[in-house]
């Protein structure tokens, strides 16, 4: 029996939707099997909470008197990028104050960033905003200096390009002599912990691995306000190697995602700092998976156990491209806090935050089941296992 997204929202409307969130959903299936679980349930949520570097906001300061037209601009020391409009700006996540030490000593604080403005954007504080222009005759004013906040600006959009990675590394480091520092977190010598990042069998695109319903114009809880996708995001790979069940054994399919910074709390978009490394922003992604047919059905009950990642070693082989993973490993592995590498037990740490991420698939369920969020079904699909789309590695060519 297959249902359509009209009927699944009819459903909502209505009250009498049963939803239920990726994690119980395995339980279901477990006792039911799929058939049965796709006629009982119509909506499974899942959700996801990290670092997701390509993230950013744009906005529109608004105009002074005189009018300005932004050659250059800085929120609270951290440049944005002004080559838009008038007064339109891009902050990106990971920007860096212009006298930020940087890596220099060695390892660098990165104490704050463009992420960390884009939270106190959210939590209502003012924020020094200061422009430079050369002057035209239609926008005259060539500085300015102010303060604004989240109420004064016309538009502040989050606006991410690639976000909610389906799977990714856990990373190592084997070289003998010292840690490294990296966007994996601090990773110790001599392969003495593994670090990873992902919230696997709630993480949405693990739970869609052919995607299926995920798409241009899906509608996404996205850091404590409304969302969509608006495009695959940059580096989707979705031709990667798969297990049998269909999930990718490594990274693959992402999401470029838009919402409303307005609707947003800083509890769900957080500024972060990477010791050695530089800055990003955890995100809180979460995303209503129709149950359209027992295949969906089946897909949204993958276990971490069926999970797995390569262990990449980010000391030669993911920085410079040499040998290759050391082995594969499973989310369930990983979650108990130790696995074991050639012969050895090392400690294992998550960047990604699993209980938020429940808490996430929770908030998605009762808005659903409450009537407040309605499912919309995409205009396009994102470009699937067979649509030959990889990532291609820069064919650098030599200059003059």
């Amino acid at each position: 029996m297959a249902k359509t997204y009209a009927e699944i929202n009819e459903k909502i409307a209505a009250g009498s939707v049963v939803v239920v969130t990726a994690e119980e959903m395995i339980g279901i299936v477990a006792e039911e099997g799929a058939e049965k679980a796709a006629e009982r349930v119509d909506v499974v949520t899942t959700g996801t909470f990290g670092p997701m570097c390509s993230s950013g906001a744009y906005l529109n300061f608004g105009h002074s008197k005189p009018r300005i037209k932004a050659n250059r601009a800085w929120l609270n020391d951290i440049s944005a990028y002004a080559g838009l409009a008038a007064v339109d700006l891009y902050i990106g996540a990971t920007e860096l104050p212009e006298h930020d030490p940087e890596n220099d000593p060695f390892p660098g604080e990165f104490r704050y960033g463009g992420a960390h403005v884009i939270q106190e954007l959210i939590a209502g504080k003012d924020v020094r905003l200061r422009v430079e222009a050369y002057g035209t005759d239609c926008y005259p004013r060539k500085h300015l200096d102010t303060w604004v906040n989240l109420e004064d600006l016309n538009d502040c959009v989050l606006c991410n390009f690639r976000n909610a990675y389906q799977n990714y590394n856990c990373a190592v480091n084997s070289q003998g002599d010292r840690d490294i520092y990296t966007y994996m977190g601090v990773l110790q010598k001599d392969i003495g912990n593994a670090n990873y990042c992902s919230a696997g069998q709630l993480s949405p695109l693990l739970n869609d691995p052919y995607y299926r319903t995920i798409g241009v114009g899906t509608h996404i809880w996205l850091g404590g306000g409304e969302g969509y996708v608006f495009w695959q995001g940059t580096q989707h790979a979705p031709t990667v190697p798969r297990r049998e069940n269909g999930v990718t054994k490594g990274g693959a399919g992402t999401l470029a995602v838009i919402g409303d910074l307005k609707q947003m709390s800083p509890e769900w978009v957080v500024g972060v700092s990477m010791y050695g490394y530089g800055v990003s922003l955890n995100v809180g992604i979460g995303i209503p998976i129709p149950i359209l047919d027992a295949e969906m059905a089946r897909f949204t009950a993958v276990t971490d156990a069926e999970i797995t990642c390569p262990i990449v070693d980010y000391s030669r082989n993911y920085p410079y491209g040499e040998g290759a993973p050391l082995g594969e490993v499973s989310y369930a592995q990983l979650r108990t806090g130790e696995i074991e590498i050639e012969g050895k037990k090392v400690p294992t740490g998550s960047l990604s935050s699993y209980p938020r991420a429940q808490q996430i698939a929770g908030e998605l369920k009762e808005q659903i089941a409450t009537g407040k969020f309605h499912l919309t079904e995409p205009v396009r699909l994102l470009p699937s296992a067979d649509s030959g789309l990889t990532f291609k590695m820069l064919n650098e060519r030599p200059v003059g």
